[in-house]
């Protein structure tokens, strides 16, 4: 395993083999070890805890350093995710509702919206016409007392 950072992308595998009577030792493929936070890589074959403890702490240090690399990798890329996801999301509905509009469009009988348009003017205009000859009859009226 190792890091492509040219791809950005990162792998890791390893095998670990512990035994006692105060000798341990550690055996797999060669990697690398790295993030983009300005470190310098280490490789997991340069590891070293047969040695002592001090270098065993060292070792575990290390690789404690990167797993919290790999941790913070995840959370970006769980965020970036997210995104994607909130995204697609969001299209989805623009699309959809996009959809239903077109659909209503498509589907309204413009002969039968335009005979109830015509029809509307009409009661409007011959509600006015009314309204009109109902404030001509008190005049008359009037005209005629006067």
């Amino acid at each position: 395993g190792g890091t492509d950072s040219s791809a950005g992308t990162s792998s890791f595998s390893s095998k670990l083999e512990l035994s006692s009577n105060d000798t341990f030792s550690i055996s797999g493929t060669t990697g690398t070890i790295s993030g983009d936070t300005g470190s310098t890589q280490t490789k997991i074959s340069s590891l070293d805890i047969s040695t002592g403890a001090a270098s065993a702490q060292s070792a575990l240090a290390t690789i404690d350093s990167a797993l919290a690399q790999i941790d913070n990798q995840r959370a970006d890329l769980g965020a970036v995710q997210n995104r994607f996801d909130y995204t697609i999301s969001n299209l989805s509905n623009i699309q959809e509702n996009l959809s239903a509009s077109r659909g209503r469009i498509q589907d309204t009988d413009f002969a039968v919206e335009t005979a109830n348009l015509t029809k509307s003017q009409i009661l409007q205009q011959a509600g006015t016409s009314i309204l009109s000859q109902a404030n001509q009859l008190p005049q008359a009226a009037l005209s005629l007392l006067g």
